[in-house]
């Protein structure tokens, strides 16, 4: 089977990095590595929607779906320090990554955790799920994290999705209007595309 960033497991071998980004206002140090999504820095889809996020005002904590080493979910950690940030990925080496990421921000509002989608995460609810979806992994698995979304959201709790034109947005908006009963574009930066998706 090819290895992709979003495989569980992978025999690439490590080769760490450490840098520093400023998102939010923030300045934050990641370490990353081979065999995660875009290792040598935060991606552009990903800045646009730590941006443009906003947080509900319902009560509740934050899902990073699909965190790769950290960069959506502990950047809102840090601005929202009264909120817990649950941060999942199928792909091992990204959680370690994002563990280590929160210990050398001294974030400790987060609970990280290897997991398929929402597997280990089911029997909490979030007042927002953030996600920069892995695109390669094909529309099913997309649309299906957007079902696992709405599923985990409280009432009145969003759903925030970045997304290219050229990958999709224009099917995970449908997808989108069939799942939620108010669906935006709150922001649109060189063809990507940030949803707002409030379960109602």
């Amino acid at each position: 089977m090819t290895e992709h960033y979003y495989s569980n497991k992978t025999d690439a071998p490590s080769e760490e990095r450490t840098w520093e980004y400023t998102l939010k206002g923030e300045t934050l140090r990641f370490t990353t590595d081979n065999a995660v999504f875009s290792k040598k820095e935060v991606d552009f889809g990903s800045r646009v929607l730590i941006e443009a996020f906003r947080a509900p005002e319902v009560d509740g904590g934050f899902l990073d779906l699909g965190c790769g080493y950290g960069a959506i979910g502990l950047t809102l950690a840090k601005v929202h320090p009264g909120r817990k940030v649950y941060m999942v990925d199928i792909n091992e080496r990204a959680v370690e990554l994002s563990r280590k990421n929160a210990e050398q921000n001294e974030i400790s509002n987060v609970v990280v955790e290897v997991s398929d989608r929402i597997s280990n995460v089911q029997d909490v609810t979030f007042a927002a799920v953030l996600t920069n979806p892995p695109i390669r992994a094909g529309k099913k698995v997309v649309h299906a994290m957007f079902e696992d979304a709405y599923r985990s959201l409280v009432d009145k709790g969003e759903l925030w999705v970045v997304i290219q034109k050229k990958q999709g947005a224009p099917s995970a908006r449908k997808k989108l209007e069939e799942l939620f009963s108010e669906v935006e574009v709150v922001d649109k930066q060189k063809r990507y595309y940030i949803f707002r998706a409030k379960k109602v």
